[in-house]
């Protein structure tokens, strides 16, 4: 992982003043560090059981992909308002700068799905709490919670419900 996190570039003052994002647009474009992640998130989940792979608009579409292929799971995106074209459920939360809303189709999950959720950086954790929730809502088997990046000091574990097990490849 030590080069993977060598690609990772950090972006000053994004998306607003104070804020130091970590791009992972320079990992995904490096075929070697492409497949390290693909490799090791798979590793995470391969004697799982998993059926599903939720993907988090939208870097988190990328990995999740990847995942999925490598599971032989199906892919589930969760997207912004009004982007999915048929019957959806939703949950607004609240972001490390401002408010947003999530959905999913109301058909993606099923209760025999076991489900990995997967976003690429976790930083306050809003985001993923509210995928979390759509997901739990549908009854799923089980659910797993991973990033590739997670951004330790700002404490994104807190709303992820205790009990679940979240991985996380790099950690800052």
């Amino acid at each position: 992982m030590e080069y993977v996190k060598s690609k990772v570039r950090d972006v000053n003052d994004f998306p607003q003043k104070g804020i130091v994002f970590k791009d992972l647009t320079t990992v995904f474009k490096d075929p070697r560090a492409l497949h390290i992640i693909g490799w090791d998130l798979s590793q995470l989940y391969r004697d799982k059981g998993v059926t599903k792979v939720v993907g988090i608009e939208s870097r988190g579409f990328i990995g999740g992909s990847i995942l999925a292929f490598e599971l032989g799971a199906g892919f589930v995106p969760a997207r912004k308002p009004g982007k999915l074209p048929a019957d959806t459920v939703s949950c607004s939360y609240d972001k490390e700068y401002g408010k947003d809303t999530i959905e999913i189709h109301r058909d993606a999950i099923t209760e025999d799905d076991i489900v990995v959720i997967h976003d690429d950086v976790l930083a306050t954790g809003g985001t993923m709490g509210a995928v979390y929730n759509l997901v739990k809502s549908m009854n799923p088997k089980k659910i797993y919670v991973n990033f590739i990046i997670e951004l330790s000091a700002l404490n994104g574990r807190a709303n992820i419900p205790e009990g679940v097990e979240v991985t996380s490849l790099l950690q800052y």
